[in-house]
């Protein structure tokens, strides 16, 4: 995976968070809520949407160079983002990743007025399995080498070259790990109380899956589609957990055509396209 290179400004949203914003491109908003692993990796996938928009990357607090602060779970940060959409001049596409696929929907059970519409990639969040079947490869529990296998198509993507990494972002790694942990440890990467929350999710949405993704299969991602009222799915060949770093391009057509049909009609729900 690249070194990280993008850099942004601390602004202050909501009442007195700091966060570290990454902008870039131009038109109408474009929300991108990271993954756990952070804005490492994502570079090349923010330039190129941001032909489709005025990309806002904010980095959530405890990753990258924005501070704590006082946000202790997945629900302090959705009203954190519902502070933004509040504060910018249009409804926003929300774009989130994993983590920030779980945080997105926590922003629209709760008001979907600053939502123009909903882009969700290998989104967590949701318990649909009981207790003793999980959804959800366990993180804290594999070997690295395995999770890399279930998250990426190609794991040699995520091999991080430790001795000639600069030590700023080292330290960039450890902060996100540890950030994650904060917000994804118990209960276990969701909200038990989100599922029976989705119908409030009226917006258009597109849920896209990466193929080869075996941490979040793509029978859970076609579940949550399910469960949103208003959803399409689809797949993304040769991508596993991060369409967003293995397949860039593509995803960011998929989401291009998708913002356009926002222009016209709301996605027709349920519809699945293949890869």
């Amino acid at each position: 995976m690249p070194n990280y290179s993008l850099s942004g400004e601390l602004r202050v949203v909501g009442a007195s968070t700091q966060l570290e914003i990454v902008e870039t491109g131009r038109g109408r908003p474009i929300l991108f809520l990271h993954p756990g692993i952070g804005l490492r990796g994502a570079e090349p996938f923010l330039k190129a949407l941001g032909r489709v928009g005025r990309v806002i990357a904010p980095a959530h607090p405890g990753f990258h160079g924005s501070p704590v602060g006082g946000s202790t779970s997945v629900d302090d940060l959705s009203y954190l983002y519902l502070s933004l959409l509040e504060d910018l001049d249009e409804p926003a596409l929300v774009i989130g990743s994993s983590l920030g696929g779980w945080i997105a929907l926590e922003i629209a059970v709760k008001s979907i007025t600053n939502i123009a519409g909903l882009v969700l990639v290998d989104a967590v969040g949701v318990r649909f399995n009981t207790r003793d079947k999980p959804d959800l490869a366990d993180i804290y529990a594999l070997p690295r080498a395995e999770l890399d296998k279930r998250m990426y198509h190609d794991p040699a993507v995520a091999r991080i070259d430790y001795p000639t990494t600069p030590q700023s972002e080292l330290e960039i790694i450890a902060r996100n790990r540890e950030a994650e942990a904060r917000f994804s440890w118990s209960p276990y990467l969701h909200n038990p109380c989100l599922k029976a929350r989705l119908y409030r999710v009226s917006t258009a949405a597109l849920v896209v899956w990466g193929g080869s993704d075996t941490f979040a299969p793509l029978s859970y991602g076609r579940q949550l589609a399910k469960a949103l009222p208003n959803a399409s799915f689809e797949t993304i060949g040769k991508a596993g957990h991060f369409p967003h770093i293995e397949q860039a391009n593509e995803l960011v057509a998929r989401i291009e055509r998708f913002a356009a049909a926002l222009r016209g009609k709301a996605a027709t729900p349920q519809m699945e396209v293949a890869p």
